[in-house]
Order: C-alpha cells, then structure tokens, then sequence
C-alpha cells in the first residue's frame, strides 16, 4: 500500500508542479499551438525523464542541500540566469534562426532533455515537496521500490500535466499557427520571469 501512496501523492505534486509558468510547459503550449502533437509527445517524455533524477537527488542529498546555505540563498539567482539567457536565445532564434537553433528545435525529445536538465526549478521543488511529504509521514522512502514507486510518480505526473497542456493548446488555439506572435512568445515570457526572478533575489 505505502508504494502504492508514494507513487499516487508523486504523481499529484508533480501534475501540479508542472502548472506554473516555466520553461518546459511554455514549450509544450507552443508545440501545442503548432499542432506538433508528435514532436510534443518527444518532448514530454524527455523532460519526464529528466524529472526522475532530479527527484532521485532531492531524496538521496536532502539534508545536505537543505542546510547548505551557499544552495539555497544561489537558488533564485540560478533560476533568473537560466531563465533569462533562455528567453534571450529564444527570441534570437526566432528572428535569426541559426543551423544549432533549427536542430535544437526541430528535434522534440533533444529539446526536452536539454530543456528538462537546465530547469532551474525541479530540484528545489523536488526538496521542498519531499521534505514537506516526509515530515507529515504521508511517504517512507526506505526501501528501494517504495522509492522507485515515488520518483515514477513523479516522471508520469510531469508527463500527464505536459502532454495535457499540448492537447489544450491544440484545441483552443489553431488559427495563428504562422503568427509572428507565436514565435516570440515562449522567448519573452521566460525573458520576464528571469528578470522577475532577478528581482527576487535583488530584494
């Protein structure tokens, strides 16, 4: 039953963790819009995969990250940086496509592993939510199926709420697939959250 817990309160935390606005669910829309529901599907399951290690680590390393200081007072400052140089080579890349930003979009699942491993969001989260689940004793990681059973959770909730925000995209938005708009939007939306995260950390 506890295995059972693990992967079901995994899989709830992750869907929802996945809702705010970031670098992978801002790709996933955009692909969405596109109609590109194949290339979609590539890269949800990479950045899904990506989600396992990520969770494997907030498990194994954290208390040392949690009373790291240098960790977690750096945590904002590396969100803003990556957050900002994506949108920056977003934007560059959809005025001035280059030969490396043609193949790196045009590939689903090597943009979401690359996209998966640079978001600065999944370990904190990943901490935070394990910690949190622990301390209320609603998960026991012991065993290695019981915490195998939650990082699966956790890659199948980030795949389910990713490819759930393509299926929306297609259905809602289908008459501004050659927009100009479209093309800029992912990169200036992930511009303003790094410069909101710069602020964040600056006060």
């Amino acid at each position: 039953m506890i295995p059972f817990m693990n992967f079901l309160l995994a899989f709830f935390f992750s869907f929802i963790g996945t809702i705010p606005p970031g670098t992978l669910n801002i790709s996933i829309l955009q692909l969405g819009v596109e109609n590109k529901l194949g290339m979609a599907w590539r890269f949800a399951l990479a950045a899904a995969l990506v989600e396992y290690p990520y969770a494997w680590l907030a498990v194994k390393f954290e208390r040392i990250i949690t009373t790291s200081p240098l960790i977690l007072e750096n945590i904002q400052l590396i969100t803003a940086v990556v957050m900002t140089l994506l949108g920056i080579f977003s934007l560059w890349s959809a005025r001035r496509p280059s030969r490396f930003s043609q193949k790196f979009y045009s590939s689903g699942f090597r943009r979401g592993l690359i996209l998966g491993v640079l978001n600065p969001l999944a370990l904190p989260f990943w901490l935070g939510t394990t910690a949190y689940l622990k301390g209320q004793q609603w998960i026991n990681l012991t065993s290695a199926l019981e915490l195998h059973s939650y990082l699966f959770g956790v890659s199948l909730g980030a795949l389910a709420l990713l490819m759930l925000l393509a299926y929306l995209a297609k259905k809602v938005i289908t008459k501004i697939h050659d927009s100009v708009l479209l093309k800029v939007l992912p990169g200036t939306i992930l511009l303003i959250l790094g410069m909101y995260a710069f602020l964040q950390f600056l006060t």
